[in-house]
């Protein structure tokens, strides 16, 4: 008699697990709404992790130790 397999769960940690809240003004906040109106973002999330993340390691790239520092 062939032994009956479980169903496999998958398990996978979620990606993302670390929150981080801020706060805009009311300047900002249009201005962050105007563009993804006009650049038709369709995750706003998204768009500001990414864009954080790039403006990030632009500057970690920029601020890199030189041999003659």
């Amino acid at each position: 008699m062939a032994k009956k397999l479980k169903p496999t769960v998958n398990k996978l940690k979620p990606l993302r697990t670390h929150q981080h809240v801020f706060m805009l003004n009311d300047d900002e906040n249009r201005a962050l709404n105007r563009y993804i109106t006009k650049y038709k973002v369709k995750n706003k999330s998204r768009f500001i992790r990414e864009t954080l993340m790039i403006s990030i390691l632009r500057k970690f790239d920029e601020d890199h130790p030189t041999l003659f520092d």
